[in-house]
């Protein structure tokens, strides 16, 4: 009798812990929502930023909150959601216990008789009747529910013990064997708390509120586990003494196994586009799903249903890049798209199937090339053990002379070696042709590397094997740019000889705080105002470009095992573009290191060679654009239209990040439409009519 009131004060104790903590837990959280929400309403210019960007369509205000798209009349489809399972479940008579969510504390939680769905109708139209009321009414309610807390949780702890004791003492009268459903009951729950923390450890889409509501689940559970043996010992000696038995047998008989199994899990796992697609094992570990989302590029092409291959591309200066590819081995067009700062392949896939650039070129029946410029936090590089001040000593020079010349050519030997073994016909390269064309699809900082890059293999009299040029907001010119920086730009020139020794680069170092970024970036989402509080106080740091920045950090390559920086060099190579007004390459800081590289004590100005571009260009500007203003986009076009080349001019109403992260279905349709200009020369479609003639013949024959 004792064992089972000590066993019902701890089942209670317990409970009432779990609720206390996850209320408390909750209603901080409520309370930095609100103030977010309060914060929003005073900031100027929020309208802008947060307009059309989803997820922030909540605008708070003094009359009470306005409800978001998924709810309808004032009850959402997430209550619609519980209650039907709530009827469900009581109708097949199962018992499931499970954890607090995140409801409101001062709403009724005793159970109610199921309603109908005229019901619902009438009462959320009474509440949209009465929204004031009902609004004044549930403040006065929460105000009473926190003064009679304390009460409620003390008065609460004898009726729980009173509740548990009869409903045990009749189960144990009534029914034979009680002891063994009881166990049965038992081990059922434990399994069920079991699944549900596995689940909840391997979703790699939880936020830092939600590892904390499972951290304290965990404690709580670990907790009075203890004190529950540590009861069960001091009740019942006879049994204690058994279990200690027990125990040391079982130590004495060796569990080294079973250890080694908990730490990794075996699981079968199939990928998509295996030659042998039969499930395989692999080991995945506790560090693993720790992390919200580690998905690589890869893994979105291949879930989506699409070929992909991994190029491993070496420079010349030792750094090793990763050009994906969506392969089409027999097309004679290619298109090679390349990322801005900060950025990697997966910006152009982020948008799925239909607002992506890289699946609708390879739906166009290109052979499709996304690369990636070094600058990653794992270092990836010949020199396994090169140092971190060495392996970011670089600047836009290596982006441009260096990056995309190694993956272009790798472009050129595979497309090359694969044309000549599936079209054996064609004619040899001559005079610098080359039996495919090659477009490039360029945003920002890719933009600027690809026009560095062009010029310079220019002026070397060397081939860049490309066709097109269609560049995204691309970065060169920031004379016209914002206060903010302005600011930055003359604070970081100003600090650059005292940080360049201490700082190689800007990245988050650390796995931890690589995983709280990613995490924290789904808390953004989960709490609108504070998502929009965030995205408008970065909005604000970049000059009101009202782009989609939080949307950005739950992009996968910001994850904990790895991420893309920023350079130290880089970032003082942008600033002196900014300071000088020109388009030219890095500046060494000296007269003699500049002779050294460049012939001249001046760094080269690119905007002076435009003449050399001898391909077309399409330069597309956004009007919302606040990194990039339309007027550095429109200088790039006026230099190049004074030079004679081939180029065009285009603008959208997009914001910077617009025009990879968002879904643009008439940006797609224009780039497309640039992409389709570039026709075979004259000698391929000689030899494309040529086979076709052969394969009619062979088919008549």
């Amino acid at each position: 009798m004792m064992q089972r009131v000590v066993d019902n004060i701890i089942a209670v104790t317990k409970e009432s812990v779990k609720t206390f903590t996850y209320e408390s837990l909750n209603n901080i959280v409520r309370l930095i929502n609100g103030v977010s929400a309060l914060l929003l309403t005073f900031l100027p210019g929020k309208a802008n930023i947060l307009e059309g960007i989803h997820g922030w369509e909540l605008r708070p205000t003094f009359r009470g909150p306005r409800f978001p798209r998924w709810m309808e009349n004032g009850v959402s489809s997430f209550n619609h959601f519980i209650h039907e399972l709530s009827v469900d479940s009581d109708s097949d008579g199962s018992s499931l216990d499970y954890p607090y969510g995140d409801e409101d504390s001062d709403v009724d939680t005793s159970p109610g008789s199921p309603l109908s769905q005229s019901s619902r109708v009438s009462r959320a139209s009474s509440f949209s009747r009465n929204d004031r009321r009902w609004m004044g009414w549930m403040w006065i309610r929460y105000i009473f529910f926190w003064i009679l807390l304390p009460a409620r949780f003390l008065l609460g702890i004898p009726v729980r013990i009173f509740q548990l004791s009869y409903s045990r003492s009749s189960n144990g009268s009534s029914a034979p064997g009680s002891s063994q459903v009881l166990q049965a009951r038992a081990i059922n729950k434990m399994q069920t708390l079991k699944d549900h923390i596995v689940h909840r450890t391997t979703d790699r889409r939880r936020g830092v509120i939600e590892d904390l509501h499972l951290a304290i689940e965990i404690f709580i559970e670990a907790i009075f586990d203890v004190v529950h043996k540590a009861a069960h010992f001091i009740l019942s000696p006879s049994v204690a003494f058994k279990t200690l038995s027990g125990w040391y047998s079982l130590s004495s008989s060796g569990t080294q196994d079973s250890h080694d199994s908990d730490s990794e899990v075996s699981v079968p796992t199939a990928t998509l586009g295996e030659n042998d697609p039969a499930p395989k094992e692999r080991n995945t570990s506790f560090q693993q799903s720790l992390n919200t989302d580690a998905r690589t590029c890869q893994d979105v092409i291949t879930e989506l249903g699409y070929p992909y291959e991994a190029i491993h591309v070496i420079t010349s200066d030792g750094y090793v890049l990763l050009l994906e590819r969506l392969p089409r081995r027999d097309s004679r067009k290619a298109v090679y798209l390349q990322h801005g700062i900060l950025d990697s392949s997966m910006g152009w896939v982020s948008n799925g199937v239909v607002g992506s650039p890289a699946f609708a070129a390879y739906d166009q029946g290109y052979d499709v090339f996304l690369g990636n410029f070094r600058g990653l936090v794992s270092r990836e590089h010949v020199n396994k053990n090169i140092s971190s001040r060495q392996y970011w000593q670089y600047s836009i020079n290596e982006h441009a002379t260096q990056d995309i010349p190694a993956m272009i050519e790798k472009i050129h030997q595979v497309k090359t070696a694969e044309l000549k073994l599936s079209q054996p016909d064609l004619e040899e390269e001559t005079n610098d042709e080359q039996p495919y064309k090659l477009c490039a699809i360029c945003h920002s900082l890719g933009g600027a590397a690809i026009l560095m890059y062009v010029v310079t293999q220019r002026i070397e009299e060397r081939p860049h094997r490309l066709s097109r040029l269609v560049l995204l907001s691309p970065a060169g010119f920031h004379g016209d740019s914002s206060l903010m920086f302005t600011v930055v730009e003359h604070v970081f020139l100003l600090l650059a000889p005292f940080l360049a020794p201490l700082v190689p680069g800007f990245y988050i170092p650390t796995r931890f705080f690589r995983m709280l970024l990613n995490k924290l970036a789904r808390d953004f989402h989960n709490y609108p105002a504070v998502g929009g509080l965030v995205q408008t106080l970065m909005s604000y740091f970049v000059g009101g470009d009202s782009s989609n920045w939080v949307g950005v950090l739950g992009i996968p390559h910001y994850n904990m095992n790895d991420m893309p920086g920023v350079s130290f060099q880089v970032a003082l190579h942008l600033a002196q573009m900014k300071r000088s007004g020109k388009f030219r390459m890095f500046d060494y800081g000296s007269a003699s290191a500049n002779m050294e590289v460049y012939g001249s004590t001046e760094p080269l100005d690119l905007g002076e060679y435009y003449g050399l571009i001898d391909v077309p260009v399409d330069l597309v500007a956004g009007r919302k654009d606040k990194v990039i203003r339309p007027s550095m986009v429109r200088k790039h076009y006026k230099l190049m239209n004074d030079a004679g080349v081939d180029v065009s001019y285009s603008e959208f109403e997009y914001a910077h990040l617009d025009f990879t992260f968002s879904h643009r279905e008439e940006l797609l349709a224009y780039v497309m439409s640039r992409l389709l200009l570039v026709e075979p020369s004259p000698n391929q479609q000689s030899s494309q009519k040529g086979l076709r003639l052969k394969k009619k013949g062979q088919v008549n024959s």
